[in-house]
């Protein structure tokens, strides 16, 4: 079984979250979620998932990515916020 897109997912999550100890378990043809924790020991944060469903869960899981704003967008965002002028209230 290939799991390279779990892997990735997995990747994706410790950068986004900053947190390396995400790791992905593999069981039975199923995967789970799980976090290392100082002691040893993981505690999984999901139950067993197929691949498709396991990588949206993770990539939904955590915090989101950071969006990208050009300074295009920031102007755009800015002219939405503005007031009405007052010609607009006659």
């Amino acid at each position: 079984m290939r799991s390279t897109r779990a892997v990735a997912a997995v990747e994706r999550l410790k950068s986004r979250s900053a947190n390396p100890g995400y790791a992905m378990i593999l069981s039975g043809g199923l995967f789970h979620l799980g976090l290392r924790s100082e002691g040893g020991g993981t505690q999984k944060l999901c139950d067993p998932l197929p691949l498709d469903a396991f990588v949206k869960f993770v990539d939904g899981y955590g915090p989101p990515k950071p969006r990208k704003v050009s300074k295009l967008d920031e102007a755009f965002e800015k002219q939405l916020v503005r007031k009405p002028s007052a010609s607009a209230s006659d």
